[in-house]
């Protein structure tokens, strides 16, 4: 249930802001909230959930049970890119890109023991 997108064009700063919204959330939630966000790396992001559940799928995981464990943002590479200056000089221009990875975990459902019913209950913390 894993999925990465290596040598994303934008900067990592950038897309650390979409990257903390969604961290934790239901899948079903974060696809919502990634449609109607007006950031640009909002869409690759849902296309890495969107395979990362066809992966889970394919393992024979239900959807419904699946959130976002872990949505990591990582350096990729610089481009290094010169701009001409003043005086024939030459400012440096970093084109940065990035690396997600993206963990998805399953919740467990929680199943309640059974526990018999008994007429002598210790009552704790009564003084007399």
């Amino acid at each position: 249930m894993k999925a990465f997108l290596k040598n994303y064009r934008q900067s990592p700063r950038k897309v650390r802001l979409v990257a903390g919204l969604v961290k934790g959330k239901k899948v079903v939630e974060a696809i919502a909230e990634l449609d109607f966000l007006a950031k640009r790396a909002g869409l690759p992001i849902k296309k890495l959930l969107l395979s990362a559940v066809a992966n889970a799928k394919s393992m024979g995981v239900d959807v419904e049970n699946l959130f976002i464990k872990e949505l990591r943002v990582d350096k990729g590479i610089t481009m290094k890119r010169m701009m001409p200056a003043a005086m024939g000089t030459g400012h440096r221009i970093n084109k940065r890109t990035s690396h997600l990875n993206l963990l998805l975990g399953e919740k467990v459902v929680a199943v309640k023991k059974y526990r018999p019913k008994s007429g002598s209950r210790v009552k704790v913390g009564t003084k007399k």
